[in-house]
């Protein structure tokens, strides 16, 4: 506060996003390793490998993935484009310590732009009642191309159950229908991700 972020160190900012370091390791600490491993080229790492330092984990892995590209968004003026699963997590990881089933879409330009992020339903635990009128009632009002669902496993498990694939084949179709395609369905726990794309679930 009294010398501005120009002050501080590369490590220094890191932590300060990083907020807490783990056991045997400060904050400071853990960006130091950070930076060591990645380096120059730390802009461009992905999620997943970010997760695998020692002591990130999959939370911090996309607090600091969303940093880097808010800043490039500023810096560059223009919207990013979702390319593969793993461009989906930095929308999604505050979704990760939910104790409660997000059902969440992203609505998509023709480049596969994000336009924007929106929580459709928020439900029980291992539930959430998803119709697609309203899935795409948010869709046609962005005037999206394409969508991308959602959803986190408050159990930690990846694997979809029956209700998932049953509710995103009908959403597909549902889209079909209404010329918005269904991209992908993206299931997040602490661990990792599921993609029904990815699995050649979604026809």
């Amino acid at each position: 506060m009294e010398r501005g972020p120009e002050a501080l160190s590369d490590a220094e900012l890191l932590a300060i996003l990083l907020r807490t370091g783990v056991e045997g390791k400060s904050a400071l600490d853990l960006a130091r390793s950070i930076l060591e491993k990645a380096g120059p080229e730390l802009p461009r790492w992905s999620v997943k490998e970010l997760a695998q330092i020692p002591g990130v984990g999959l939370a911090k892995a996309c607090e600091i993935v969303a940093a880097f590209e808010l800043a490039r968004r500023f810096l560059l003026g223009k919207r990013p484009a979702i390319s593969k699963p793993e461009d989906v997590l930095p929308y999604v990881q505050d979704l990760l310590d939910r104790k409660q089933e997000y059902f969440v879409l992203l609505t998509l330009t023709g480049a596969n732009e994000v336009i924007t992020r929106k929580v459709v339903t928020v439900g029980l635990l291992d539930s959430a009642q998803v119709h697609p009128r309203e899935v795409f009632a948010e869709a046609i009002a962005d005037r999206a191309a394409g969508i991308i669902l959602v959803h986190n496993h408050p159990s930690g498990k990846l694997e979809p159950s029956s209700e998932d694939i049953s509710l995103t084949r009908r959403l597909v179709e549902a889209g079909k229908i209404l010329g918005i395609d269904v991209l992908d369905h993206v299931i997040v726990t602490k661990t990792g991700y599921f993609s029904f794309a990815e699995k050649g679930l979604l026809g």
